[in-house]
């Protein structure tokens, strides 16, 4: 029994550091993936019995990006300890608790039908729900094993040894977040990676099927309706009332693009997307908002944008709202810059930070930038040929 449950708890603290390290790659995302799940719940308690929970589901909806990070080390943390079966009275309740609540989360995300990708293991390694919530049913029999042998779980080293390994893991876990939100993902696993063509990337993937949908028109007639598909029409169709045309969707097709959303409108509404992407060079300044100061980066763009001037680049800031970005510019060298709005959710997918910086070249992504290394990118001017 006793190597039985050794090589169980092995399993199931590798599985759980892996798991916590693939995410903590991008903590951002898992929190917009908790958004997902909050506002999804949000409305199907409105009218109900429970519409008094919504204000703590938006309370978390708030604070989501903290929840992920917390819930990321957490798993990283749980995993080491239960390797080196430091404190399993705790950890085993703990791991228990924390598992049942992925269960639960996975088999909502099933039985909802509304997600394709529970983000268990974050974008790198997308898995439908169906097979995590399979996933989570085993990995609750292996924990439920464990927590019943957990006086059988021994630790391996001093408790001064455990309580630095114990240390160390908490320092790494949230320090490796801190520098993927504050610099950028290291591994970039999102269709805004680069070397991607933006423009190709809108487009259906080859060989994809459209979505097929049945359609029926609804006529009326002698104060009956009826329904008739396009080859079924009667003869004496010009003696009916045409009331309404439906589409039903029969099967799900898999035609949809990678990059969802992807427009640059002006001021006025002008579709200016193709004209950025067809520039030969072009930097890109992604703000979704403008909870960032502008003047934590102002300096740094500021010669930037010279750099740029110089060689004939042009600069575009890209943001959620214009009205929001016109206010914090007004007063800048940068109100001048072109800006564009964009779909809140494109914005998020291609920055990972707030505000995050591109160059394009002929619609390819060159290279990107969190804001705090907007100086790296001036250097990458002096090696831009823009012909």
């Amino acid at each position: 029994m006793k190597y039985v449950v050794n090589a169980v708890r092995f399993i199931v603290g590798i599985l759980f550091i892996f798991s916590g390290l693939v995410k903590a790659n991008d903590p951002l995302g898992l929190g917009y993936k908790m958004d997902e799940f909050f506002d999804l719940w949000n409305e199907g308690l409105v009218k109900t019995s429970f519409s008094f929970l919504t204000h703590f589901f938006q309370f978390l909806r708030d604070h989501s990006l903290s929840l992920s990070v917390l819930m990321i080390a957490f798993e990283i943390i749980v995993g080491v300890a239960l390797l080196i079966g430091w404190r399993m009275k705790i950890f085993s309740w703990l791991l228990l608790l924390l598992t049942l609540f992925f269960t639960f989360l996975t088999a909502y995300a099933v039985y909802s039908g509304k997600f394709t990708n529970c983000g268990c293991f974050g974008d790198c390694l997308p898995i439908p729900p169906l097979a995590s919530f399979l996933k989570d049913i085993i990995l609750t029999i292996l924990i439920i094993f464990l927590f019943v042998n957990r006086r059988k779980v021994l630790p391996f080293f001093s408790g001064r040894t455990n309580v630095a390994i114990m240390l160390a893991t908490a320092i790494l876990s949230f320090g490796l977040q801190w520098y993927m939100l504050t610099y950028l993902p290291v591994f970039d696993c999102l269709p805004f990676k680069k070397g991607n063509n933006i423009s190709e990337k809108m487009k259906q993937p080859p060989g994809s099927r459209p979505d097929s949908f049945a359609i029926r028109f609804v006529y009326e007639k002698g104060g009956k309706t009826y329904d008739f598909s396009p080859g079924n029409l009667p003869a004496d169709l010009d003696t009916y009332t045409f009331k309404e045309r439906k589409d039903k969707l029969i099967r799900k097709g898999n035609a949809e693009p990678s990059i969802k959303g992807f427009m640059l409108k002006t001021e006025s509404g002008d579709d200016s997307t193709q004209m950025v992407l067809s520039q030969p060079h072009c930097f890109l300044l992604f703000c979704e908002n403008f909870k960032t100061p502008v003047s934590s980066w102002q300096k740094d763009f500021e010669k930037l944008k010279q750099s740029a001037d110089q060689k004939n680049i042009p600069v575009y800031i890209i943001t959620a709202s214009l009205e929001d970005a016109k206010k914090a510019l007004s007063s800048t060298p940068f109100s001048t810059i072109p800006i564009f709005e964009c779909d809140f959710t494109a914005i998020r997918t291609a920055a990972r930070t707030n505000p995050c910086l591109y160059l394009i070249k002929q619609g390819t992504i060159v290279n990107k930038w969190s804001y705090k290394r907007i100086p790296k990118a001036n250097k990458e001017i002096l090696g831009t040929n823009n012909q």
